[in-house]
């Protein structure tokens, strides 16, 4: 069986990904969550004039050299002058307060000397200095955040500023995990003779949890057909929006998960992808659950879930998948062969600028490599290698 370009198996995922459906969540809720519906300002920003600075408020053409002006009252924020400025009168004003009527500027209290009930100032008045005007930071009806936009906490305080107390954002998916292998043990516990401990669940939950409205763990399944029939049913009764295996994914006859799956239901899309680490993914569905088979490898798992998975919970998300950086290498590469190449590099910086270190390292169960690579290069088919110097396209391990 030949194998699968990525971008064909991208491409074929992406068209099980479900339209978005937007809920409303307070803002106090909306921390990283991605916007279903337009952000749209329901009053101007400030609602009024409004001082920048504490001092005094009057008209620039009555400021000269030696005048003075009679204070005539006080404007604060919460509490504003309730008349409006005359000739020769001034107010004292405070940050974000509204600026009374008649006055067109603010002199700051530094440059101002109050004697009594009036004031002169030491610098010249500069016509509608210290004014935020009305609606200078947004106006009624101004589309403040667009659809897709992920919601900072900078975004969080505009959107209070607008006034909204909750947001239309994207409904998050249902996930379930579910690793297979007889050798697989839990972390903490003592390892036996041909025992390992268990990884991906670990990796996966912590990578894929910010898309997720729930990460449920399923754990660990031996190698045997009934065993892991009885784990995916109940996997599958949790209704979740996507299923993610790891392990048994290859052709071995202990690889037994493609077969379970069929015989639940699940249609099989493709499971042999042209990529290093990674080769043996399945993709299939079941219903409306989307179903992943990631290999057992660590490696394998982890890069496969940043290959595909993250791009799939993106676009269910309405995020815009983001452009490969594309920098410099630190190192040579090597020759690459007829797969595409996930290369671990670390992101090192140099008096020119930040570049690529690539990582030798290239076994699909080396976790501790991939802790340490800030990026995967991605290396073409059949690439004759680069050397260093040269831009090369990579893909960010830790972005969201």
């Amino acid at each position: 069986m030949s194998l699968l370009p990525v971008e064909d198996a991208l491409r074929a995922i992406l068209a099980h990904v479900p339209e978005i459906v937007a809920e409303e969540v307070p803002l106090s809720s909306a921390e990283g969550r991605v916007l279903a519906q337009p952000l749209l300002a329901r009053h101007d920003q400030p609602p009024f004039d409004a001082s920048a600075m504490d001092g005094y408020a009057m008209r620039a053409a009555d400021v000269a050299e030696g005048a003075r002006l009679r204070i005539v009252g006080m404007s604060q924020a919460g509490a504003a002058f309730a008349g409006s400025i005359a000739p020769g009168e001034a107010v004292r004003i405070f940050t974000g307060a509204p600026v009374p009527a008649g006055a067109d500027t603010v002199i700051m209290q530094e440059q101002a000397v109050r004697e009594g009930d009036f004031v002169r100032f030491t610098a010249p008045a500069r016509l509608g200095h210290s004014i935020r005007p009305r609606g200078n930071d947004f106006t009624n009806g101004q589309s403040l955040i667009d659809i897709g936009t992920r919601l900072t906490p900078m975004r969080i305080a505009v959107a209070a500023a607008a006034n909204a107390a909750t947001l239309a954002v994207s409904r998050r998916p249902r996930i379930g995990l579910l690793a297979t292998g007889d050798e697989l043990v839990l972390p903490g516990t003592p390892l036996g003779q041909d025992q390992i401990v268990a990884s991906n669940s670990f990796g996966l939950g912590a990578m894929l949890a910010p898309y997720a409205e729930a990460m449920t763990d399923h754990g660990i399944v031996e190698d045997q057909a009934n065993a892991l029939r009885d784990r995916l049913e109940h996997a599958f009764a949790a209704a979740p929006d996507i299923l993610i295996t790891t392990g048994g994914a290859s052709v071995g006859e202990h690889d037994l998960v493609q077969d379970a799956l069929k015989d639940m239901g699940v249609t099989l899309d493709f499971w042999r992808i042209n990529m290093r680490p990674g080769k043996p993914l399945m993709f299939g569905t079941r219903g409306k659950t989307l179903v992943f088979g990631l290999p057992g490898n660590p490696v394998s798992a982890m890069v496969t879930a940043l290959v595909f998975i993250k791009p799939t919970l993106r676009a269910w998300l309405g995020l815009d998948e983001p452009e490969h950086w594309r920098l410099p290498l630190a190192a040579d590469t090597p020759p690459n062969a007829a797969r595409r190449h996930f290369m671990r590099a670390s992101l090192v910086h140099l008096p020119e600028g930040p570049h690529l270190l690539p990582i030798a390292q290239t076994d699909s169960g080396h976790t501790s490599s991939l802790a340490g690579a800030d990026m995967l290069i991605v290396q073409p088919e059949n690439d004759p290698g680069q050397r260093a110097g040269t831009l090369v396209e990579a893909l960010p391990i830790d972005a969201f």
